[in-house]
């Protein structure tokens, strides 16, 4: 089978500074430089310096595959989208692409503020590739999907910013191209309406389309995508199943701290009415620097300062694995000391101890929230500490490859003979 999309050595370099446009005229020309006589000067050394966003990038995608592009900020995926959807052209290599493309790379672009939700979905439609008949027979999906029926002839001005980027989305998610360039549009809107656009991106993916998708949702790459290719610094670093593509990338970005401490009350985490002093993760028995393995247990510590005579303090605490999930999260309500009772004015430490065997590998990040009376958040610090699970080759045995999922719990099982006949024979 012929690929859809093949790049070959890619490459955009991009020069440092703003050049100056060639319309402009003489007077504003001079009106620049006695407003600011050194901004030439520097303009002039700016115009040397160059930057390679992409660099020798090779690649093919299969038709009707589901890629995944991740990368931190400026690693050069959009670079890469804007020259596969034909926005910019490379500096260097080729990209080819056989079939009808559609992008979304900025959505929205091509609204107009002043015309109505309904103009709107024709202009941005047009611009999109649609024709007025393509657009007129999937009005009403568009309109139903985006969720704003009522104010359908209103302008778009009037829009909140949800409201715009639903509708948006909506026009765009119902291209039908053989390619489609998804550029982190999955920050739309709420909780829900994400949901339904990756329900609409995973309906293009089982329709047959090539989908090339950027995102931060570690989660969605995924579950959407057969296979993954991460970028740093415009270069593929890694290409293989998402899986292990994610771990690796995460690990690579993750700042392990196992223990913090705020020594000075004025300037630790919280407010008025309680201060963090000390959040810290070991194994039970241990130190923070010592390793810690999926059958290591663990004691998460926390010292905290009321400020607030008579509070009724607790904590929550939310455990995240490396891909973002929350593995689970616990409260002190089986303290045995001093849950439910008024807290004086003084320095706390309260810890939470985890058993080994529950954790799976990798790295995990801790959310704390300071609590008052069971109801009120004080505060909340969301990377508290974040810690490294190492695997355990006792626990693996011959299994070589990645146990899914955010917990790896270690479970009895036992195994009985039922029959103490001889087997059956089969005929």
């Amino acid at each position: 089978m012929k690929p859809i999309i093949r790049a070959e050595n890619l490459s955009k370099q991009y020069r440092i500074g703003a050049a100056r446009d060639a319309s402009d005229t003489l007077r504003e020309a001079l009106a620049e430089t006695l407003r600011s006589p050194f901004k030439g000067l520097r303009a002039r050394r700016n115009a040397d310096l160059k930057i390679w966003a992409l660099r020798n990038i090779n690649f093919e995608v299969m038709p009707g595959e589901v890629v995944g592009i991740i990368g931190h900020n400026g690693a050069g995926k959009s670079t890469l989208f804007k020259i596969l959807a034909r926005v910019t052209e490379p500096t260097g290599g080729r990209a080819e692409l056989y079939g009808k493309v559609s992008s979304l790379l900025e959505v929205g672009t091509g609204f107009h503020p002043e015309l109505t939700g309904r103009e709107n979905v024709f202009l941005n439609g047009s611009i999109l590739g649609m024709s007025r008949g393509e657009i007129l027979r999937k009005f009403d999906e568009i309109v139903a999907f985006a969720e704003i029926e009522k104010f359908l002839d209103t302008p778009v001005k009037r829009y909140s910013s949800g409201m715009y980027m639903r509708l948006a989305f909506a026009v765009a998610a119902h291209l039908e191209p053989e390619i489609l360039l998804v550029d982190e549009v999955l920050a739309v809107g709420d909780a829900a309406f994400q949901k339904k656009c990756l329900g609409k991106l995973g309906d293009a993916a089982r329709e047959g389309r090539t989908v090339l998708f950027i995102s931060h949702n570690m989660t969605a790459i995924q579950s959407m995508c057969k296979r993954v290719l991460w970028l740093s610094n415009g270069e593929i670093v890694e290409e293989a199943e998402p899986g292990s593509v994610v771990s690796d990338y995460l690990r690579a970005g993750a700042i392990v701290s196992t223990e913090r401490i705020w020594n000075e009350i004025g300037t630790a985490p919280g407010n008025k009415k309680v201060r963090l002093h000390r959040a810290c993760v070991r194994p039970v028995g241990g130190s923070p620097t010592d390793d810690m393995t999926i059958q290591t247990p663990l004691v998460l510590e926390f010292d905290y300062w009321n400020l607030e005579p008579g509070a009724h303090l607790s904590l929550s605490v939310h455990v995240y694995s490396e891909q973002g999930i929350v593995a689970f999260e616990t409260f002190p309500v089986r303290e045995p000391v001093w849950h439910g009772k008024p807290f004086p004015v003084g320095l706390f430490r309260s810890a939470c101890y985890i058993p080994g065997g529950l954790l799976n590998d990798g790295v995990h990040r801790i959310a704390l929230f300071l609590v008052k009376d069971q109801a009120q958040v004080l505060f909340t610090l969301n990377d508290a500490i974040t810690f490294n699970v190492l695997d355990s080759v006792e626990r693996r045995g011959n299994w070589h490859g990645k146990c899914t999922g955010v917990v790896r719990p270690d479970l009895e099982w036992e195994t009985e003979r039922l029959d103490e006949e001889a087997a059956p024979t089969l005929s």
